[in-house]
């Protein structure tokens, strides 16, 4: 690659490496542009450090940044100061950028210099690759108005933290992610960003989330919300109120939380009920699955019993 990049994709990794060649491939195969790729190993003590070194070696674009486990945030910050591109893009390991993502909201975002976010709707998709349902972001100004006056009841962002696209010089102005952030590090930077120009939404699937049923981030709730109030009270502060604010983020007791068979089995019979809602009869196979983590889940018995 001569030169700078048009785009700097920044992921972080944290184990995963059973779906982290699909997400690398997603990127590296975005045409129509110039890209980086990097990647912050952030401790991972599977075989995902080896398989972001492996694509470094093959693929001068990949950068691979190895530090000690310090959590997404911190990651994430690390990685958005290596990007060297003018355009920062967001990708979450195990996700997949469908083709021309990149391409679409670098044309998006540079039709328009007051532009200073873009995003794009989102595919979830069930652990066997079964689609489970859409999320439609409204208009950009919609997501701008609501980030800027909405309370933690109504807010909205974007369909997922792996969407987005946003101007480096931006990202820089509004502060970065703040390390204070453990949860809610997307929702905080939305609204400053907000503050600084438009958001505009590429009114296409641009995205694939996987949905993972082992995933902590349900466990994390209370944390997450409390995160997000802080955010928005900051944004709501007065300029000396917000050391105070970040202090208290800072405080807030990092839990580590584990996802028990019970949660397992709730998130299965989640993927249960929206295949059977589309009528796709791989549903069936996940509520057995919920039911073998949990004997006692009377709903999905109820499902599967009506069924027959």
């Amino acid at each position: 690659m001569s030169g700078l990049p048009d785009v700097s994709v920044v992921m972080s990794i944290y184990n995963g490496a059973e779906t982290l060649a699909e997400t690398l491939d997603s990127i590296l195969a975005q045409q129509g542009l110039e890209l980086e790729l990097i990647a912050i190993d952030d401790g991972s003590t599977d075989d995902g450090s080896r398989i972001l070194d492996d694509y470094a070696a093959r693929d001068p674009r990949v950068v691979v940044i190895h530090q000690p486990n310090m959590g997404l945030t911190r990651a994430l910050i690390a990685g958005c100061r290596a990007a060297r591109a003018p355009l920062i893009a967001r990708q979450d390991a195990g996700d997949r950028s469908r083709p021309g993502r990149l391409q679409k909201q670098r044309q998006l975002l540079e039709s328009d210099p007051r532009t200073v976010l873009v995003t794009g709707h989102s595919q979830y998709i069930a652990p066997g690759g079964e689609n489970l349902y859409v999320v439609i972001d409204p208009s950009g100004d919609e997501i701008r108005r609501s980030l800027l006056e909405d309370d933690v009841q109504s807010i909205r962002g974007l369909t997922a933290h792996g969407t987005a696209m946003f101007r480096r010089s931006a990202y820089f102005e509004a502060g970065e992610y703040r390390a204070q952030f453990r949860f809610a590090q997307d929702v905080d930077l939305w609204i400053r960003l907000a503050a600084l120009g438009r958001i505009e939404v590429v009114p296409e699937i641009l995205y694939e989330v996987h949905f993972e049923p082992r995933a902590i981030s349900g466990v994390n709730r209370p944390e997450q919300i409390e995160f997000m109030r802080l955010a928005i009270a900051l944004r709501d502060s007065a300029p000396g109120d917000a050391p105070a604010l970040l202090d208290r983020a800072g405080s807030i007791a990092r839990i580590r939380r584990v996802t028990t068979r019970h949660d397992e089995a709730k998130a299965l019979y989640f993927i249960a009920s929206c295949l059977r809602s589309a009528r796709d009869s791989h549903w069936r196979k996940y509520a057995w699955s919920a039911i073998r983590l949990n004997p006692f889940h009377l709903r999905a018995w109820v499902r599967l019993l009506t069924s027959l």
